[in-house]
C-alpha cells in the first residue's frame, strides 16, 4: 500500500508545476548595470543600444555601452537571426531584453532565440522585434 503513495507524492508536484505555467509571473526590470548581481535569474533587462556587432557565428548587442565596457550583452546565435530584422538599427533605442541572465566570462548575458525576448521602447523600428 506504500507504494501508490509515494508515487502520487511524486506526481502530485509535477502536476501542479504543469499547470501554474500559463500563471507565470512577468519578469522584474533591472538596469544593465544591474544585470552582473543577478545571474541566474530571470529578468528583463533594460538600456540603450550602444553597439551591434554582426560576425558569421554570433551577433552581439551591447547595452549602454560598446565592448569591452558593456555592462551586459544579448546574444544572437545564427539560427535565430533571421527572427529579428534589421539588427543594425536597434543602435541608439532603448530596448528591454527578457531570459535568463548567464555569466560568460565574468560577463552578464542573455541568449535571444525568440523576437519577442527584445522589445523597442523608444524610436522606431523596421524589424520583427515587437514594439510596445
Amino acid at each position: 500500500m506504500k507504494k501508490p503513495f509515494i508515487l502520487m507524492s511524486l506526481l502530485v508536484p509535477l502536476m501542479g508545476w504543469a499547470a501554474d505555467t500559463t500563471n507565470s509571473p512577468v519578469p522584474a526590470k533591472i538596469g544593465a548595470k544591474a544585470a552582473s548581481q543577478n545571474y541566474d535569474q530571470l529578468l528583463t533587462v533594460t538600456g540603450t543600444v550602444a553597439q551591434v556587432s554582426i560576425r558569421p557565428a554570433i551577433v552581439f548587442i551591447n547595452l549602454d555601452q560598446p565592448y569591452p565596457d558593456s555592462p551586459f550583452a544579448a546574444i544572437i546565435h545564427p539560427d535565430a537571426t533571421n527572427q529579428f530584422g534589421d539588427l543594425k538599427a536597434l543602435k541608439g533605442k532603448t530596448v528591454e531584453i527578457t531570459g535568463k541572465i548567464k555569466n560568460y566570462h565574468d560577463r552578464p548575458e542573455i541568449i535571444l532565440d525568440h523576437s519577442n525576448q527584445l522589445v523597442v521602447v523608444t524610436g522606431s523600428l523596421t524589424t520583427n522585434a515587437p514594439a510596445k
